[in-house]
């Protein structure tokens, strides 16, 4: 096994009067996870200008996963369809207003302010303006993974994956669809797991697709959770502690070790699901690593699969990491 980084004997963090940990008050789910320049244009558009969010766009240019990232990040916002819609009237055809536009009404339609339809439709018209762009792409598997049937998951992850065959964002959304699958068989034989390490099998060897069949035993404990089956701390450590599973545990973060990426735009969702992997595991020393460089960047997923208050399971499962 590689040296551990020397992040494992971190002091415990000071505490607050109230009693809360000053690490713990700086821990809260955003979206944006560390790109300052997107909290930016994010902050910019709020107020009503667009100046910084083109910008932003232009210069990220055909970095398809940050592209996608800012994308869905900046759609978000209740108010994000207006600022698109009067973008458009500004700039008439301009690509990066007609994908925000498209991903905006994805967003809507999911959380029910929207007709699928017209979502679909302006996916449509974002990918014949830029055929080379698998953003409109991602907007039709976001609709499809929360409202369609799974040949139109199968379908949009297609069309993305010919424009950008190692996307991470679409990889991770058709894990979570394929994970929902009915079992067969052994517990550690569900196709998901095959379908992962297969990706991660065919991508290069820098490639955080690395990280995917992780994601998937994450997936796998979401769908147990929900019907009980892996609620408790003993049961889930048992969707863990199998051969496949540790196997895949201790790959993955070998991989993290010599591979790990500080410039991919979502790396702090591998880095959450390694953390919640290794803390299920029952491995704290190797999670205490991903911990100290998660810093305040949790994320929901996937720390919400097996607690309904995901912000207190991940400040849970770091403290007892951290020895805190």
């Amino acid at each position: 096994m590689p040296p551990l980084p020397p992040l494992l004997g971190a002091r415990r963090a000071p505490t607050e009067p109230s009693g809360e940990t000053a690490e713990d008050a700086s821990v809260a789910f955003d979206a944006a996870l560390d790109d300052e320049e997107l909290r930016t244009a994010r902050a910019s558009l709020a107020q009503g200008r667009r100046q910084a969010a083109r910008s932003l766009l232009v210069h990220t240019g055909d970095d398809w996963d940050r592209r996608g990232h800012r994308l869905t990040v900046l759609a978000q916002d209740a108010r994000s369809a207006a600022w698109a819609t009067d973008w458009l009237t500004a700039e008439p055809g301009s690509a990066d207003a007609t994908t925000l536009l498209a991903l905006a009404l994805v967003h809507r339609a999911v959380c029910g302010r929207e007709a699928p339809g017209r979502a679909r439709e302006a996916c449509d018209t974002a990918a014949a303006l830029a055929p080379d762009d698998p953003t409109p792409w991602l907007g039709r598997l976001l609709l499809a993974r929360a409202l369609g049937p799974e040949r139109e998951v199968l379908a949009a992850f297609a069309g993305l994956r010919r424009r950008h065959p190692e996307h991470h964002h679409a990889h991770h959304l058709l894990v979570a669809r394929l994970a929902e699958r009915p079992a067969s068989g052994r517990a550690e034989a569900h196709e998901v797991y095959d379908v992962a390490e297969l990706a991660a099998a065919e991508a290069p060897a820098d490639s955080p697709l690395a990280v995917l069949p992780v994601v998937a035993y994450a997936e796998r404990h979401r769908v147990l959770a929900a019907t009980g089956l892996a609620a408790t701390d003993t049961a889930a450590r048992g969707h863990w502690s199998g051969p496949r599973a540790r196997r895949i545990l201790r790959a993955c973060f070998d991989w993290w070790l010599e591979w790990e990426h500080d410039e991919h735009p979502r790396r702090h969702v591998d880095l959450n699901h390694l953390a919640f992997a290794l803390s299920c595991a029952g491995r704290p020393a190797e999670a205490a690593a991903l911990f100290q460089r998660i810093g305040a960047h949790a994320t929901p997923a996937p720390w919400s699969y097996a607690h309904p208050d995901p912000l207190a399971a991940f400040r849970t499962a770091r403290a007892r990491a951290l020895g805190h």
